[in-house]
């Protein structure tokens, strides 16, 4: 604790020294004295530690956002709902295991209706099980085929996915089973998994179903009125 408090505090007097804050630069002697004041400060208010550093990994994980903006936006295929010009977009990092991500559905559906200038994007993010990344593959195929929301939708409701459910809502759905066979297995359908792994590793998500909305991420089933206020946020930034 008292390292942190003095690296805060050696932050401070930096800035202050070097005029970041608005400040004019001073001396060494100057300095030693802020360090010393905001290292005082800390040390009796511990409780600001944990919100300096959350705001500093906001921060850090905001930037790996704007790097990857278009690799986070840009949906495989038809993997996306919505208004595909709308002024907003909200991606959903999702596990076909995942009952939190079942129990989400309800709330996308709404906000979809309820808002036509919002675009979802849907990324594979199959973590939980060997079957989860059968069930990825296959609605990849579905993608490619035009039929990713159909499938998609469809398979939530059959239960937990297992083989028998994939290729069953494949046939309901009318997919082509040898094209999607071809998909499924293929390096194209790899690289989008294998980089959606990546993606949640460097925006740290902590499991599915996990929201990428402007410069925010959000983890979990966060609920409606969360999402619906990150999407106004994300307006109000542009």
């Amino acid at each position: 604790m008292i390292g942190i408090a003095a690296f805060l505090a050696g932050a401070a007097g930096t800035a202050l020294a070097t005029g970041v804050l608005g400040a004019p630069q001073v001396g060494d002697a100057e300095r030693a004295k802020i360090e010393a004041v905001v290292r005082d400060y800390i040390l009796a208010h511990p409780e600001i530690i944990p919100e300096a550093m959350e705001k500093l990994q906001q921060r850090e994980i905001s930037k790996v956002v704007d790097t990857n903006r278009s690799r986070i936006e840009t949906p495989f295929a038809s993997a996306w709902a919505g208004n595909e010009r709308g002024d907003a977009t909200l991606t959903i990092f999702f596990d076909y295991a995942c009952g939190y991500c079942r129990a989400s559905l309800p709330d996308i559906e709404r906000l979809l209706k309820e808002d036509k200038q919002l675009k979802v994007v849907f990324r594979e993010l199959p973590i939980l099980s060997e079957t989860s990344e059968l069930a990825a593959r296959a609605s990849l195929a579905a993608a490619a085929q035009g039929k990713f929301k159909a499938f998609h939708d469809a398979l939530y409701a059959a239960g937990r996915p297992t083989p028998q459910t994939i290729e069953r809502v494949q046939k309901e759905v009318g997919i082509d089973i040898s094209a999607a066979a071809k998909v499924q297995t293929s390096p194209e359908a790899s690289r989008e998994i294998e980089g959606n792994v990546q993606l949640a590793r460097d925006l740290r998500f902590s499991g599915t179903p996990s929201w990428v909305v402007g410069d925010q991420i959000l983890n979990g089933a966060v609920g409606y009125d969360t999402l619906k206020k990150a999407i106004a946020e994300a307006r109000k930034k542009g």
